[in-house]
């Protein structure tokens, strides 16, 4: 299989990591209008089950180093299974939610928000788990996260929505901090069905420990999450957070071709995001790769800012905060690669 032996390509994937979980959501702003929130969601299911499958079955099969895919599979234990079964619970449930304040709130708000959240605690717990890296750079760059976070919500506070569009807004923003709080805790879970030192060296010598390679991770888990949608997005389907219930046969006589196009490269995406972060974490480490990644808000915040105006009718003054959001942003990705 590949393994990253490179600190350079790792920050690479992690930035790679960063742009798809930033830019995902843009295919849910690209579907067909009445086009049903639930039914996109199962076309992004689909995508993230295919992508992490067509990489386990090439990059992580291929090569001398390391276990194959389905080897690894098999020789895992039942704990490691556990451990990611239960993180995709989680992640399902989290990015139901937050994809739902995407689509009521918009880009520019719901993911400074949501993202905020989840890389706060994410770092945090992560770094317990596997103390790797400078920790007063680590939080240093998680404060100016932080920071652009407040910002952030501070330049869409100015645009003070009113009557039924403010309350949306406020249930959009509740959706997000419940989402990220959910969205932190999913990658620790995750880490733990891989060796405890994520490296070239254990990658190599994975074979009788009982452990997933990060390909085999990240299949079990997008398996899982997908299984789960049986579960959350049908409860979604029939009490939606905005608009009226569907029903699965709507699934297939409202949506085009290009709907579930759509919604399937948003899957996908989303999974390269996923799939990059945990193979690089084996080199710089499970606290930074999740942070780099979870600094997408600025990249979703370029997409809500420039490509959907989201804040074309803000008051003035607004443009100023914005670019600081971004100086915060850029600093606090500065300071977490320098961490290690």
């Amino acid at each position: 299989m590949y393994i990253v032996n490179s600190f350079n390509v790792a920050i690479l994937m992690c930035v790679v990591t960063m742009i798809c979980w930033g830019s995902h959501a843009n295919m849910l702003k690209m579907q067909s209008k009445g086009y049903s929130y639930s039914y996109y969601y199962w076309d992004q299911a689909i995508g993230y089950l295919l992508l992490p499958l067509i990489l386990a079955l090439t990059m992580g099969s291929t090569g001398l180093a390391g276990e194959a895919f389905i080897p690894n599979l098999l020789h895992a234990d039942p704990a490691s299974w556990l451990w990611a079964i239960a993180a995709a619970f989680v992640f399902n449930l989290a990015n139901i939610i937050f994809v739902a304040s995407v689509d009521i709130a918009g880009m520019a708000v719901a993911f400074p928000v949501g993202m905020g959240f989840s890389l706060v605690l994410g770092v945090i717990l992560n770094y317990i788990a596997k103390p790797e890296g400078n920790p007063v750079l680590i939080f240093a760059g998680v404060l100016c996260v932080v920071i652009a976070i407040i910002v952030n919500a501070r330049a869409y506070a100015g645009m003070s929505p009113e009557g039924e569009d403010k309350v949306m807004m406020k249930k959009g923003i509740r959706l997000a901090i419940t989402g990220g709080f959910l969205m932190g805790l999913f990658y620790y879970l995750l880490q733990n069905s891989m060796p405890a030192i994520l490296n070239a060296d254990s990658l190599s010598n994975i074979s009788g420990t009982g452990k997933f390679t990060p390909y085999a991770a990240v299949v079990v888990f997008a398996a899982a999450s997908f299984v789960s949608n049986f579960i959350y997005n049908s409860y979604i389907m029939r009490h939606p957070f905005k608009g009226k219930p569907v029903t699965y046969k709507g699934y297939f006589s409202k949506g085009t071709a290009k709907d579930h196009l759509i919604g399937a490269v948003g899957g996908m995406i989303n999974a390269t995001g996923t799939t990059f972060n945990i193979i690089a974490s084996g080199m710089v480490g499970a606290a930074i790769a999740y942070a780099l990644g979870q600094s997408n808000p600025v990249i979703a915040a370029i997409w809500g800012v420039f490509v959907w105006k989201e804040f074309k009718h803000a008051p003035k003054g607004t443009n100023k905060l914005i670019v600081w959001m971004f100086l915060f942003f850029a600093a606090g990705v500065t300071l977490l690669t320098l961490s290690k």
